[in-house]
């Protein structure tokens, strides 16, 4: 008797090498140049032009044809319905760990979209900026779970998104400084009806939430048409956070407006010790119970390996 197969963690999909991807289509018309790379790399990432053809070249064609099939059902239901508005924004969710490299991906697929056919506009918002101000996070004894679902503004958030998903001219939403880690006050990012809009966060795939009437709230990923997951292993995410902690340590801590001006004097054992310790209590648990659960909800996984480097990608078939 056959040992029944192991579970894949990774539920419906269809798996492909970096190898066996990259071949997947030459077509696109998008140009890849080492100075998009390095605009778009993070200061950890160590991302080439290489990879960036050989993976989001591929991906940038997938959503771009996710997008222009959209487009035909969303014509083809107005027509049922005798509607006449134009079309509302194609909606993308880029989800991950911290530390993983969502801001790379993010900006890689927003440069490369705005060349796809009929160059699209797109914009980019992150999810920072619907963090609660830290005077709120502290009333709620939320400092320590900076990060987490409960931390958000989820309303203002769903809300943001409902409004551009339903074509309203203008959109906008509060501003993050990683600065001085909290919301700037009086400042906002405005967003005009692009065709395509990029939404990255730790929680964006998150499921609906039961509600105390005990009917199912809306949740941000009821409006994507498109989502990407970056993935990689456990201790390489810890590894990692704690190599940008370091680097950190030496530039950004430094500047006198730092939030983490303090973390500037520690030298370098008390320094891996610290990141160690925040990521063991805060990063570590938050990607456990609330991140890394939402990853079989998305389009199409990301996983890096110890570099870095994507190694494979995993594609829903349904």
């Amino acid at each position: 008797m056959s040992e029944a197969p192991e579970r894949d963690p990774y539920g419906p999909y269809v798996c492909r090498t970096r190898e066996e991807w990259a071949k997947l289509t030459d077509s696109i018309p998008v140009h890849v140049t080492e100075e998009m790379v390095r605009a778009a790399r993070s200061s950890q990432d160590p991302i080439d032009l290489d990879q960036v053809r050989q993976v989001y070249a591929p991906l940038t064609e997938l959503i771009s044809l996710y997008v222009r099939h959209t487009g035909h059902l969303y014509d083809t239901t107005h027509d049922f319905l005798n509607l006449a508005e134009r079309r509302t924004p194609f909606v993308i969710g880029v989800a991950g760990s911290v530390s993983v490299g969502k801001s790379t991906t993010s900006r890689l697929l927003r440069q490369l979209l705005a060349q796809t056919p009929g160059h699209p506009r797109v914009e980019l918002i992150t999810t920072d900026g619907f963090l609660y101000p830290n005077r709120v996070l502290a009333e709620r004894g939320l400092m320590q779970r900076k990060g987490f679902p409960e931390s958000y503004d989820r309303a203002a958030l769903l809300q943001f998104v409902m409004d551009v998903k339903s074509g309203a001219e203008e959109v906008s939403a509060p501003v993050y400084s990683h600065l001085i880690y909290d919301i700037v006050p009086d400042e906002r990012i405005v967003i005009r009806r692009p065709q395509v809009l990029i939404v990255e966060g730790l929680n964006v795939l998150q499921p609906p939430r039961r509600r105390m009437d005990g009917f199912m709230s809306l949740a941000v990923s009821d409006f994507f048409d498109f989502s990407v997951y970056v993935d990689a292993a456990q201790q390489d995410l810890r590894r990692w956070y704690i190599e940008r902690f370091m680097m950190l340590r030496d530039t950004a801590f430094r500047n006198p407006q730092s939030y983490f001006r303090r973390y500037a004097e520690l030298d370098t054992e008390a320094a891996i010790q610290t990141a160690g310790e925040v990521w063991d209590t805060i990063n570590g648990p938050n990607l456990t119970s609330n991140i890394l659960p939402t990853r079989g909800r998305a389009t199409v996984i990301l996983r890096k390996g110890p570099r870095h480097d994507i190694e494979w990608i995993r594609i829903r078939k349904v």
